[in-house]
């Protein structure tokens, strides 16, 4: 059981890093047109909103609802019966995604002065972000229909695809930069931006359908609102929408108090946390991907100790990863940045303040994954009330601490407070899912946490001297890298890290059969 998580989770891990790839590509030519500049801060503080919705009707609350109750279907009836289950969840996710599209769209000014009400005092600031929100705003019908795909995908144990995919939106984006922006005029260039998003959105959803037509399944728009899954979904999604939602307003938050600080600070929590997210992304939300449809599958068939087993290896492999990374990111964060954005209008202040929320930001970089990993363990028992109450005790600590650190540290006390207030979520939900399943195999942990502090500390130390002796970025990045890799896997294997081993023996065997 853990080579076969472990295995999924590499096949998301790849596609990730690939998709991520091409997403710094797109970063760095958007900050090297825009810097941390207003169309920036417009920009990033216009499609924030869209995302919003995109996290609850898309990778976060439906696909959360969604994944239990269609491995349910998918193990206990028959092909024709799934099959008119995913046309009705289709059919009723994409007119529900239409109808939110349009209320956007004209909602649009109330809803930038809640996320951006910083930019007040900037009446051309303002109008322009709130005209690239209503242009944005249709991303969110493609883009959750991706995600649609992508939770059906992952059921079926199809990893690959649905992780590479997203990158469909960066070569979108990519593509506007290269081929049309440099005739246009800036406050052309950043709408021409928003519109490239959408393209993005849509090639997002067509470059998956395929995969599943060779699934042998299909969509269909066949509306059936007395479908007993679809109340099923609704009634899962509410609570997991009010604990999203959240989320959500901690991101709000977040841009809301960055546009008060002072211009590029919406910008540099933005690149920050696309950095952040690279790793996060290819171990921590690639190991809970692959978690979630294998502890549904275990519950369903109420093989518990499965289960059990199953969820402290997806903690045990999620710790192993994300410390050398976050690690890495706080000793050689300002390097990093300096490499990838500072060209053309991003500046060394720019390079400055993203890393002061970028070092802040990974910290808590174990704690985002562990949250997702334990709230998909309540989700799989289609539990989201749990999830909810925490997140909402969450949300409040994280305002407190957005207030009360930004004053004294700017961006860097906003990205403190995610930090802080994600490891509270954490130990929170670790609490209440003991109450659940008893013993969740903490020694194990411990164990394997200890190592991986230890390994990551030396990967650390080797890194810091590796950017100190050289000052030619492309040489000492990577450098640091690879070399902090190297060491990394050298201690983990003196230390017997049991993870290790187990990737290594999925390497081989994958090596052998090529």
């Amino acid at each position: 059981m853990d080579n076969t998580l472990a295995k999924h989770a590499g096949k998301a891990a790849f596609g990730t890093a690939l998709s991520r790839i091409v997403g710094y590509i797109r970063d760095m030519l958007v900050a090297n047109v825009f810097g941390t500049g207003m169309f920036a801060d417009v920009f990033y503080a216009a499609f924030r909103i869209p995302n919003l919705f995109r996290r609850i009707f898309g990778e976060g609350s439906f696909s959360a609802a969604f994944v239990p109750v269609f491995s349910k279907y998918l193990y206990t009836k028959d092909k024709r019966e799934v099959q008119q289950f995913l046309n009705a969840v289709f059919t009723i996710l994409s007119l529900t995604l239409v109808i939110i599209s349009v209320l956007g769209i004209f909602l649009s000014p109330f809803l930038v002065k809640i996320v951006a009400g910083g930019f007040s005092n900037d009446p051309e600031k303002m109008q322009l972000t709130i005209e690239l929100t209503r242009l944005m705003f249709p991303f969110i019908i493609f883009i959750c229909l991706a995600a649609f795909l992508l939770a059906i995908l992952n059921t079926l144990h199809s990893f690959f695809i649905s992780s590479l995919a997203p990158a469909a939106l960066s070569f979108s984006e990519i593509s506007y930069i290269l081929a049309i922006a440099p005739v246009l005029i800036s406050s052309n260039k950043v709408r021409g931006l928003a519109i490239s998003v959408i393209v993005g959105g849509a090639l997002h959803f067509f470059i998956q359908y395929p995969k599943l037509k060779s699934l042998g399944w299909c969509l269909k728009f066949k509306l059936n609102l007395k479908h007993p899954a679809i109340k099923k979904i609704f009634l899962l999604m509410i609570p997991s929408i009010i604990g999203l939602s959240a989320d959500q307003i901690n991101a709000l938050v977040d841009s809301r108090c960055a546009s008060s600080i002072g211009q590029g600070s919406v910008a540099a929590l933005y690149y920050a946390n696309r950095l952040m997210q690279m790793p996060l992304a290819i171990f921590g939300l690639a190991i809970a991907t692959a978690s979630l449809p294998i502890l549904s599958k275990a519950y369903t068939k109420k093989d518990i100790p499965i289960f059990k087993k199953s969820f402290n290896y997806s903690i045990r492999l999620t710790i192993f990863t994300l410390i050398p990374a976050a690690t890495g990111l706080m000793v050689i964060g300002l390097p990093i940045v300096k490499l990838l954005f500072e060209h053309g209008k991003f500046n060394a202040l720019s390079s400055i303040m993203t890393n002061n929320a970028l070092f802040y930001y990974s910290l808590g970089l174990p704690a985002y994954a562990l949250v997702k990993i334990f709230a998909n363990a309540f989700y799989s028992f289609q539990d989201t009330k749990t999830p909810v109450k925490v997140a909402i005790e969450t949300m409040i600590l994280h305002v407190v601490l957005c207030v009360v650190l930004m004053r004294s540290m700017g961006v860097g006390g906003l990205a403190l407070a995610t930090a802080a207030s994600s490891y509270f979520n954490f130990i929170l939900l670790a609490v209440y899912l003991k109450k659940y399943i008893g013993d969740l195999g903490a020694k194990q942990i411990l164990l394997s946490s200890s190592k991986s502090l230890v390994a990551s500390s030396i990967t650390g130390i080797i890194a810091w001297n590796i950017c100190r002796i050289s000052d030619k970025l492309f040489i000492a990045v990577p450098g640091a890298i690879v070399l902090g890799l190297i060491a990394f896997v050298v201690a983990s294997h003196i230390l017997k890290s049991e993870e290790l081993n187990t990737l290594s023996s999925i390497y081989a065997k994958h090596k052998n059969k090529s």
